[in-house]
């Protein structure tokens, strides 16, 4: 994988956002795999496209690509907050690609897993006053600090490329979360990141439920947080990400937790 930005001569677009979307789309298009099968590049959609920029040819799957000359940060910026909230209660929303870059040198290039957004991490902006030329435009932020740092591939991390088996087997370890349903996506990535929050391999129930009145807040509908917890934890035991050691008692296990 080269990890210098192409140059693009003779572009159409003046402003540096647009010729930085080019340049990265272009990067992107000629250096990329597919995460999800392995095909050695991906397709890129047309800029008017409303589901993804790109797309593999091979198994389907969908790539949005989101990149910045800044570190990356807590926040990242997103379009119009009814389109991303409808994409992803809908389960059409793509996998996403953030490219942080410096000069013409990729420095760090993530995947988050589709299966890791719920609604709680898109955060609505002020609409656009009305002197705006998009006046009444209502944008959305990703918050990107609240996705499980579970959900976040490193391909290429502090300009060092990740070998692509890896890339491609933690992508398919994350689609043993996958579930269509957005309440239970939203209980499972809640209880991930309250055993991310445990420091230690080996945790018990009793650890899990001091979490109970940060989740009663969050899941006001539901009455039997402690019972939820639980039923979480065997979901994650059932697909490999932890095991019971005895009861009450679980140790993490793949690269989920570790």
């Amino acid at each position: 994988m080269n990890l210098i930005l192409p140059e693009i001569f003779n572009s159409k677009y003046k402003s540096n956002s647009q010729i930085a979307r080019v340049i990265t789309e272009t990067w992107l298009k000629n250096e990329m795999y597919c995460p999800a099968c392995g095909c050695n590049f991906l397709t890129k959609n047309p800029n008017n496209a409303k589901m993804a920029d790109f797309f593999c040819s091979e198994c389907g799957e969908i790539y949005e690509l989101k990149s910045t000359s800044h570190k990356i940060g807590k926040t990242i910026i997103d379009g119009a907050y009814s389109a991303a909230i409808e994409r992803i209660t809908s389960n059409k929303n793509p996998n996403l690609f953030i490219l942080h870059y410096n000069k013409n040198i990729i420095e760090n290039f993530i995947l988050t897993p589709k299966y890791f957004f719920t609604p709680d991490i898109i955060k609505v902006r002020n609409p656009l006053s009305k002197t705006a030329q998009r006046a009444g435009y209502v944008g959305c932020n990703i918050l990107f600090d609240e996705i499980p740092q579970e959900g976040k591939i490193n391909v290429v991390k502090s300009k060092l490329e990740e070998d692509k088996k890896i890339v491609i087997e933690k992508y398919s370890q994350s689609l043993k979360l996958k579930t269509e349903n957005i309440n239970s996506r939203t209980w499972l990535i809640d209880i991930i990141k309250c055993v991310g929050k445990i420091t230690h391999e080996i945790f018990t129930l009793k650890e899990m439920y001091t979490f109970t009145p940060e989740l009663a807040k969050k899941h006001q509908d539901n009455h039997n947080i402690e019972a939820k917890i639980r039923q979480q934890l065997q979901f994650l035991i059932k697909k490999g990400f932890i095991e019971r050691i005895e009861n009450g008692v679980y140790r993490k296990k793949l690269h989920l937790f570790l």
